[in-house]
Parts: C-alpha cells; sequence; structure tokens
C-alpha cells in the first residue's frame, strides 16, 4: 500500500531521471493508455528526483489538545503503533509515489509519466485545454491559453528587438558545441574557468524604457479546433503498426500537429511528446517501426529523451537543468553519448543553454579587484561558472519577468495622490498596515509576508488606496483565495480578480489602449502559489507608474508550476519588504505558527479545536475519516459534513483521495454514478487547466455534459471531459486545497505517508482548518521530525541570477 507524495514538493534541485533499475535499459514494452480515474504509477517527479509522530502515540509531541479520542470524545481508536502497510504487499518502488498530486494543485497524476498513465484531471489542460461548455464559445480555460498565448507572442516580439548580451546569462545559438566543449576543459581541469568564461561583470539593469504597447483587446475567436478526424486516423494507423495503445491517437495528433504521422515514422520518439509515456515505452514503440536500425545511441532518441527529461523536471517546479545532472540522467536511461544527446536538443533547437557567473561567498573576487585579490602576481581568478540547460517557454518567461521586475523597481511610482495623502492614509492605519501603506506610498514593487490574520493589512491598503482615488485591484491565484479575501470584514468584494481572469480579460478592470491593465495598484494575494509564467504576463502587463503588492505566506506549498517566484523575490532583496507582526489567533494559529517555525509544540485546546486520532492501520484510517467527517465533527463540534474538509498526501493507496472519496460517498450520497461515477449533490474538484483546482458540487447531468457549481458560477464540463478533469473531493490534497480554508478539516497521515512528509506540507494542510482540526494519525515520530528537519525541497531556478544585478544596485 502506498500514499503518493505530491509532486512538486518532493523533487530534487535539477535531478531528473532516476527511475527504477530497469528504466534506463531498453524495456520493449509500449505505452499504455492513461486511465483517466488515475492508475497508480511514477510520477514525474520520480524522473525529476532522479536527476534534478509523537512522543506518545495518541499526540505529535504532544501538539494536539486532546489526544487519542475523535472530535466527539469518544475513546480513541487504537494505541498509536506504527501504521501497518495494505495487506496486499507494497506496491513496486515506482508505484509508491504513484499518482502524485497534480491537479489543481499539484503535478501528480496529470504529471507523471507512469507507463500505466494515471492522469489527473489537472493536466488535461496540457492536451488542449477543459471545455467548460459545448458548442463554438469561447471556454474559461481556452480563454486563459488564447491570453497567454497573445502575450508570450509580444513578450518574444521584445525580445527580438533587444540588442546586446543578456547581461547575466547567454542564450547559446550556434555555438553549443563549443560551449560544452568549455564546460569540459573546466571540469577536467585543461582550462581554469578565468580564461574560458571570463568577461567583465554585467552592469546593473538601467530602468527600461517602457515599449511601445499595441491595443490587444481580447478576442474570443473559435475555440482552437480538434485534430482532423482523418489526422486522427492516420496516427492511429502509425501506433498500432508500432503495437501501442491506439486511444493514445486524439493526443499524438494533438501534441505533434499536422502531419503528425510522418513525423512518428520518421522519428518513433516523438510519441514522449504525449503525456504519460516513459522512454522505455517510447523504446519499445520506436522498435517495432524501425526493427534492426533502432539503437539506444540513436540522435533522435537522445535529442527526444533529453526534452523529456526537461519536461518532467518543469513538472517538478524547476525551470532549468545543471548541465552534468541532465548528463547523468541521461545516462541512467540508456544514452551512450549524453553530450552528443545535449549538443542535438540544443542545435535543433529544443532546448537552450545557459551559462551565469555565481558570485559566491568566498570565491576569488573578479580581476581588478585588488582589496579582494591582494598584491599577489600571476593569481589567477577562478570565477564559478555553471551551465543550465532548459526549455525555451520557460527560460522566456524568466527572462522577460526578470526584466518586468527591474522595470517596476526602477520606475517611479505615478504621482496619483499627495505626499500628505498617503500619510493620513498611513497614519489611520495601525501597525504593518501603516508599513505598508507607507512602502506602497514610495515604492513600485513591495513584497508582504504574513499568515491568514495579516490578510486584513494589504486589504487596509486597498481602502486606503480606493479613497485616494487609485484605480486599485485585487488578484488571487484561486477562486477559493478570492472568495477567502472578499468576505474579510471590510473587504473590497467588487475589485477582487483571479489570476487568470485578470489576464484573460474576464475579470478585473480590462486593458487600457495600450494593452496594459488599466489600473495604478494591483495586489497578488497568495503570491508563492505563482508560477513564473504567471508572473511574468502580471509584470509584463503592467504600465510604467503601476505599482505591485506580492503578498503571501512563504511557509506554504510552492506553486504547482515551475519556479519559485515568491521566493526568490524574497532572498534577491530589490524591493521592500513588510513582514506581518499579526499572529493568528487561538490554538489553530499557535499550533501553525510553531509549525512555521520548525517546532510541533502542545497546544491547549479547551474546546477541541485540535485533536489526535491515532490509528493502526490503513483500514482503520479510512474508518475513522469516515466517521469524524459524517458523525463525530458534526455532533462534538457543530460543522455540518458539508463544510468539512479531507486532506491527504496523495491520490493514490489504501488511504489516499480515491480511496476516502469512495468511502466518503457512500456514506454521505450513496448513489449509482451513472454519469462517469457521479450524482447530483456529489462534492468534486474541477481542473479546467492544468495547476487549477475548483472545489465544487454536482448539479445535474444531461446530454449537454455533467453541470457543476463551482465558486458560486455554473460550469458545464462536456461528456468526453469529465473522466479527466473531474474527481470526487470530499478528499483534496495539500496542493489543491491550498488557497482555501473550511471550518473543519480532517487531516489524514497514514503509516505509509512518512517518507513524503515535509514542514510546507504540514503547514499547509493544517493551515486550511478555522475552526477544528481532526488529525487521523499514523506516523508516529515521523511528524515531528518532518516539521522540524524536513524543509522544503529547493528548486532549480535562473531567476535570483537574473535579479542579482539589480539586487546589488539596491544594496
Amino acid at each position: 500500500m502506498s500514499t503518493e507524495p505530491e509532486t512538486t514538493e518532493h523533487a530534487e534541485p535539477g535531478t531528473p531521471g532516476t527511475t527504477e533499475a530497469g528504466a534506463a535499459r531498453d524495456t520493449g514494452t509500449a505505452p499504455g493508455p492513461q486511465d483517466p480515474a488515475g492508475a497508480d504509477e511514477a510520477p514525474a517527479r520520480d524522473e525529476a528526483d532522479a536527476a534534478a509522530g509523537p512522543a506518545e502515540a495518541a499526540s505529535p509531541t504532544g501538539a494536539a489538545g486532546h489526544s487519542g479520542e475523535p472530535a466527539d470524545g469518544s475513546p480513541g481508536a487504537g494505541d498509536g503503533e506504527s501504521g501497518e502497510t495494505d495487506p496486499d504487499g507494497p506496491e513496486p518502488p515506482h508505484a509508491s509515489a504513484g499518482d502524485a498530486d497534480a491537479d489543481g494543485s499539484e503535478a501528480g497524476d496529470a504529471r507523471t509519466a507512469g507507463g500505466d498513465g494515471g492522469e489527473d484531471p489537472g493536466a488535461e489542460g496540457a492536451e488542449g485545454g477543459a471545455a467548460e461548455g459545448g458548442g463554438g464559445e469561447l471556454s474559461e480555460a481556452e480563454a486563459e491559453l488564447l491570453a497567454q498565448r497573445l502575450e508570450r507572442e509580444r513578450i518574444e516580439r521584445r525580445k527580438a528587438e533587444k540588442k546586446g548580451p543578456i547581461a547575466s546569462g547567454a542564450k547559446l545559438s550556434g555555438q553549443a558545441a563549443d560551449l560544452l566543449a568549455a564546460v569540459r576543459a573546466v571540469e577536467s581541469g585543461e582550462k581554469p574557468a578565468a580564461t574560458v568564461f571570463g568577461g567583465p561583470r554585467p552592469a546593473p539593469r538601467r530602468p527600461a524604457p517602457e515599449p511601445v504597447r499595441r491595443p490587444q483587446p481580447v478576442p474570443a475567436p473559435a475555440a482552437p479546433a480538434a485534430p482532423a478526424a482523418e489526422t486522427v486516423q492516420a496516427v492511429r494507423r502509425v501506433l498500432a503498426e508500432g503495437d501501442a495503445p491506439e486511444a493514445l491517437a486524439p493526443q499524438a495528433a494533438a501534441a505533434l500537429g499536422e502531419g503528425a504521422d510522418e513525423r512518428l515514422r520518421a522519428d518513433p520518439w516523438q510519441l514522449l511528446r504525449v503525456t504519460g509515456v516513459r522512454p522505455e515505452q517510447a523504446d519499445g514503440f520506436a522498435r517495432a517501426l524501425l526493427g534492426a536500425e533502432c539503437g539506444p545511441g540513436d540522435e533522435r532518441r537522445g535529442r527526444a529523451v533529453t526534452g523529456w527529461l526537461l519536461e518532467q523536471a518543469a513538472l517538478a517546479g524547476h525551470t532549468a537543468l545543471d548541465l552534468p545532472q541532465l548528463t547523468a540522467a541521461l545516462a541512467r536511461h540508456g544514452v551512450p553519448d549524453p553530450d552528443a544527446a545535449v549538443q542535438s536538443a540544443l542545435a535543433e533547437g529544443e532546448a537552450l543553454a545557459f551559462q551565469d557567473a555565481l558570485d559566491e561567498p568566498g570565491t576569488p573576487a573578479p580581476p581588478g579587484d585588488a582589496a579582494a585579490t591582494g598584491a599577489e602576481d600571476g593569481a589567477e581568478d577562478e570565477r564559478p561558472v555553471r551551465v543550465l540547460i532548459g526549455l525555451e517557454r520557460y527560460a522566456l518567461a524568466e527572462e522577460s519577468l526578470a526584466d518586468g521586475l527591474a522595470r517596476l523597481v526602477d520606475s517611479v511610482p505615478a504621482r496619483t495622490a499627495a505626499e500628505e495623502d498617503w500619510e493620513r492614509a498611513a497614519a489611520s492605519a495601525q501597525g504593518s498596515a501603516a508599513d505598508l501603506i507607507r512602502a506602497v506610498a514610495a515604492h513600485a514593487l513591495v513584497l508582504h509576508t504574513g499568515g491568514e490574520a495579516s490578510l486584513a493589512e494589504p486589504a487596509a491598503l486597498l481602502r486606503a488606496a480606493h479613497g485616494l482615488g487609485l484605480r486599485a485591484w485585487a488578484a488571487t491565484p484561486s477562486p477559493a483565495g478570492r472568495a477567502r479575501f472578499a468576505a474579510l470584514p471590510g473587504g473590497p468584494e467588487a475589485s477582487v480578480a483571479t489570476v487568470t481572469g485578470l489576464l484573460a480579460g474576464s475579470e478585473g478592470p480590462g486593458r487600457d489602449a495600450d494593452g496594459a491593465l488599466d489600473l495604478d495598484l494591483l495586489v497578488v494575494f497568495d503570491a508563492p502559489q505563482l508560477d513564473v509564467e504567471a508572473a511574468a504576463l502580471l509584470t509584463e502587463s503592467l504600465a510604467d507608474g503601476a505599482r505591485l503588492v506580492l503578498a503571501g505566506d512563504p511557509a506554504v506549498l510552492w506553486s504547482v508550476g515551475p519556479g519559485r517566484v515568491f521566493a526568490d523575490l524574497l532572498a534577491a532583496r530589490i524591493c521592500p519588504h513588510i513582514a506581518s507582526r499579526r499572529p493568528d489567533p487561538g490554538p489553530l494559529g499557535e499550533l501553525v505558527s510553531g509549525i512555521g517555525a520548525g517546532e510541533l509544540i502542545q497546544v491547549r485546546a479547551p474546546d477541541k479545536e485540535v485533536v489526535i486520532v491515532p490509528v493502526r492501520d490503513a483500514g482503520e484510517a479510512v474508518h475513522r475519516t469516515v466517521q469524524l467527517v459524517a458523525d463525530s465533527v458534526p455532533r462534538a463540534i457543530g460543522v455540518p459534513a458539508d463544510e468539512t474538509q479531507v486532506i491527504t498526501p496523495g491520490h493514490g493507496g489504501a488511504v489516499g483521495t480515491r480511496a476516502l472519496n469512495a468511502a466518503l460517498k457512500e456514506r454521505l450520497n450513496p448513489g449509482p454514478g451513472r454519469f462517469g461515477g457521479f450524482d447530483p449533490g456529489d462534492r468534486v474538484a474541477y481542473s479546467p487547466a492544468p495547476g487549477r483546482t475548483l472545489p465544487g458540487r454536482v448539479v445535474k447531468a444531461d446530454a449537454d455534459g455533467l453541470h457543476l457549481s463551482c465558486a458560486g458560477e455554473a460550469v458545464v464540463v462536456p461528456k468526453d471531459r469529465v473522466e479527466r478533469c473531474v474527481r470526487h473531493g470530499w478528499a483534496l490534497t495539500a496542493h489543491q486545497a491550498v488557497g482555501g480554508r473550511w471550518p473543519a478539516v480532517v487531516v489524514v497521515l497514514p503509516g505509509d505517508a512518512a517518507p513524503v512528509l515535509s514542514r510546507p506540507w504540514v503547514y499547509t494542510a493544517f493551515g486550511r482548518a478555522e475552526r477544528h482540526l481532526s488529525v487521523v494519525h499514523g506516523v508516529e515520530q515521523a511528524l515531528p521530525r518532518a516539521v522540524a528537519e524536513v524543509p522544503a525541497k529547493p528548486r532549480t531556478t535562473r531567476l535570483p541570477v537574473l535579479l542579482a544585478p539589480q539586487a546589488a544596485t539596491a544594496g
């Protein structure tokens, strides 16, 4: 039995490609169709990983106020011994992490590359987006993707107009072989780094002039056409010849475009572009098509596996990979000449290479710095350099984000109000809110950090901005976050949008004649959930003089998509940072604050705000969870089952979201599941696009599809999208739950969850509770150990290096 980890929080930095022992061998296994319900399989995170309780059983180090008994005060469940594994036996290593969370939240099933191909709803956006309604109208996901595509085209035009080298890194085109040879020369000791990568330090970024913006209204053209029937049929024939499942034909046709059948015949490893296909499966397909011509050293294979590893690393949160780690991963996948494979991918434009100089403490200073180098003659500078390989889309996004942030930092905020008016607004606020208002008055980019209670401070800023006549808006990555902020006392409900809606033009103030967002101040809540592409689009959409405030809790789980924008900005120190001094109240606030500091403390919970329910095995964990949701919490705490959320580490396994949702549906809303397993009244998690999860409820089903109510909005999911875009939602993963809060939360920690627990995961899961938290606890000492010793695993990104010149200027 296995509870899979959450993808984005368990990927080693820049280390893709670890697979089971046989993964590097050419197994010849044909790829299997993806199981919409999500079969247990090895997640993409595993590829990125390899490449890139309690002193007392009843209470995790006494963290709970009432240990050893359920919420209703009935006797505890068991003596807290370590949880037993599934009686059917443990799953193989590759399946132990399968179905890692990925929709709306995590990279999990959608990101898995397992042969079984369990597909998380969130991943379906990668296959063309999820239609929310029938007909030719543009769906929410399609409008979002279209807006992002238009914005990326404009960003690329800006890049093409720029002249001169990139300050902090260089895109190597046509000189890839020279770069790799130079790197190898440095690694082997043949040449010192100074002679190879020496050069003047990049000058600090200067205020960039605002590019000429062209009007870019968000159009509503017809939805992107599906692959032509004849193209799908042609691909189906090729797949059949290669003994691959014909069910992959629509996905392959969509991924490869026109002439997909010819591309597959010419290069069978192009099948790796289909979500869920692994290298060993593509090898089997290639061998069936090519026969004796197929071999592990085929240039096409090396190039395709290079791109696949970079995609898996992106799914795990990395925007690029260190060259040595990439070549090591290629070797593990049976590529005999990893260097040649990387060169081929660079030459074909399927990847980009960057060399970044690292100014690390203790390293020799650059030439000419006599104070650092001393007066010794002949001393040769050794400047550390790293070479990164990444996909173009994330490289462009990171470069664009760095440029946009530098433009904001160097620009002077528009004088939309007099200084004395700002000061009066600050004087009327209290504590950190006053500091925030003063910082925003003087700077165009400001960071704000704090827990849930600190949301009141950006809300005070928005009220003050409205009072000063500014066009001020707030945005949050999720509809749940939007509702949470709008519900604050005095919260500006009318001026809160989601990030996707703001960029697509379906929410917010719209855009001005120059294509910029028509506002003076934008406050982004839950900023740690912004990935590099969304952050780049936001900054590029702000006009000169506009102000941007990024606010959030740095201790929560990072974004599902690539990057760690908020954490990188905090570390760069290029702008003011206001840390809230407002603590979260009550026993729950005390408990969560302690977790953020790395300690699972004992809290007094006189009203049963925190309850620990120890369990011994998976079956007992499921039984106790259903009992808590359906009976104990409603009776003892007064929170109905509809307002209680279950959170568990992964989708698969005996205590994953699938198993828990099946048990909860049987108890809370039994029915035949006539429409794709769903009945009216079912709680669901709908993922219209990768990285987005909308909690909702089934209203009805008819010929048009499954009708849902999500965040107060009516959504219709067509029949052919239901299995891939909708899951039951009584139980979620922490990444799906981030951004939302519920009156009561039941966190389930089965015995085999210990390897996937981390401080950010525990902090995020426990922090979703407003009034009551029950912990179904079977991991013993692993819980306090994770809180104390397992921080967030780092991600490989280029943003810190790109912001370094700006940080030097700010310092």
